[in-house]
């Protein structure tokens, strides 16, 4: 009888235990299910949103571990967790990180930042910003820190490219006058004269606060506290620059032929270097409108006005995207991004920037990106999502 008890004592731990595994394996699955579906909801591109999240076991007690800056994202996922009665140990981190102790905006202190994937120097190059840009201050790692553009991309950026501040501080800047560069190339001086010491080169684009006027030249003060002079001529009052904006088909054909020549580099997105997305933004960004930063992502904006070669439909300044189109089992992949400037040409960056032509009786036919064209997207005078105009956004000032 007692042999019997031991038994069916030990039949009932087993089952115990059986059941509460199996609860257990259950949870896990749908915490793991939940996230996944969260983060399509949310972050299904992690170029522009971060959330990096991973369920681990210790034992009996399961642990959300990671990371994110989308508050939104991290309470749904919770909600959904408390409605299906999971208990959990909540271990995720809300960015910007408690430890920048409130130092979470940032500005480019030179005149291109290069962006990186990883923080690394040997990290890919993802992305560019110019002097000026304004960025959010997600962590640091080391000496370098993860930052989000206006444009929402996620990259590293080593601390010599970057000036940390405050909210206070940061909006002491938006509120002071600038000044912005426009020439393509250029260099800022210790005095009001080219023949002083340079301070530091100078791009297109590039927004930098305005201190005085003194003979021909702006008196400018870095990010970083340096005070330099930049030609007039080499530059404008942003805000009188801003309300001269008229982004037409001719002043985006204008500015892209400024840049022939530029060289290609991958993830380029200043007049040093250019890779396609990066050239197409460029052009746009010094008419006044930001495009979002990857030729797959600027395909997803703007207005569709062909897909089948139709090319009579375009005018200057639509955008053509080049690539592979969907199959059963494969998904639509855009490679690349040109712009239609008439005449049957598009100009792009592809070794380095020139002018190709869909003519081909013309000496610059391209064949080759003819027949992976996919379709093309209009994007002026268009009201359109994921595109950041100046004139009504306040990205460098209030």
């Amino acid at each position: 009888m007692q042999q019997c008890c031991k038994v069916f004592l030990l039949l009932s731990f087993i089952v115990l235990a059986t059941s509460c595994h199996s609860g257990h394996k259950k949870d896990m699955e749908v915490i793991n299910s939940l996230v996944d579906e969260t983060k399509q909801e949310f972050a299904p591109d992690k170029r522009v949103a971060l959330f990096n999240l991973e369920l681990n076991s210790q034992g009996s007690e399961m642990v959300i571990k990671g990371e994110s800056n989308l508050p939104d994202a991290i309470k749904a996922l919770k909600e959904k967790l408390n409605q299906k009665h999971i208990i959990y140990t909540d271990s995720i981190e809300l960015l910007p990180s408690t430890q920048l102790a409130g130092r979470t905006y940032g500005l480019i202190q030179i005149s291109v930042a290069n962006l990186r994937g990883k923080p690394a120097h040997s990290s890919e190059l993802v992305t560019q910003a110019t002097l000026g840009t304004p960025v959010e201050i997600l962590k640091a790692v080391d000496s370098w820190y993860l930052i989000q553009t206006p444009d929402r991309y996620l990259s590293w950026v080593d601390g010599g490219g970057i000036t940390r501040m405050s909210k206070e501080e940061f909006l002491k800047w938006k509120a002071t006058r600038k000044v912005i560069f426009t020439k393509t190339m250029g260099q800022s001086f210790s005095q009001p004269d080219e023949n002083s010491q340079v301070v530091s080169d100078m791009v297109a684009g590039g927004v930098i606060e305005f201190l005085s006027e003194e003979n021909n030249f702006f008196k400018i003060r870095y990010p970083d506290g340096r005070m330099a002079f930049i030609n007039k001529n080499d530059a404008q009052d942003y805000d009188v620059w801003l309300a001269g904006l008229d982004p037409s088909q001719e002043s985006l054909v204008s500015t892209s032929k400024k840049l022939m020549g530029v060289p290609y580099l991958w993830g380029g997105t200043s007049t040093k270097g250019v890779d396609c997305s990066g050239f197409t933004k460029t052009v746009y960004f010094l008419n006044g409108m930001v495009l979002p930063r990857d030729a797959s992502q600027q395909i997803h904006t703007g207005k569709a006005v062909d897909k089948d070669r139709d090319f009579d439909k375009l005018l200057p300044g639509d955008l053509l995207f080049f690539g592979k189109p969907p199959t059963d089992s494969t998904k639509e992949r855009v490679i690349h991004v040109g712009m239609w400037i008439g005449n049957n040409e598009f100009i792009h960056s592809s070794g380095r920037v020139l002018i190709s032509s869909v003519d081909s009786s013309a000496d610059n036919f391209d064949e080759y990106n003819l027949n992976r064209y996919l379709r093309s997207n209009r994007y002026l005078k268009e009201p359109m999502d994921g595109l950041i105009e100046l004139a009504k956004t306040p990205v460098f000032k209030d």
